[in-house]
């Protein structure tokens, strides 16, 4: 017991006398990544009939497209028709 005592307290006297190292850490940039500009989106939220919503969804489940990518390419289709650009 008296063993312990001594080995504790030697610890005590360490932990006072020693000044605690502090890991230094290295920070390296990140190295940016070429990815071509996104344009910036907005909420786009309108109303259409469910028939039209449900040929959508089926549309894009058959042709692993989604309802956003129909939706964008058929409006720069009609504006483009429409001499929009």
């Amino acid at each position: 017991m008296d063993d312990y005592k001594k080995k504790l307290g030697n610890l005590a006297s360490k932990i006072k006398n020693e000044t605690p190292q502090t890991p230094i850490q290295q920070v390296h940039p990140v190295k940016a990544l070429a990815v071509p500009a996104v344009e910036e989106e907005a909420r786009f939220n309108n109303w259409i009939p469910k028939g039209l919503k449900r040929k959508i969804k089926a549309y894009g489940a058959q042709n692993d497209v989604s309802q956003k990518d129909i939706t964008i390419q058929a409006l720069q289709k009609f504006l483009k028709e429409n001499g929009v650009q």
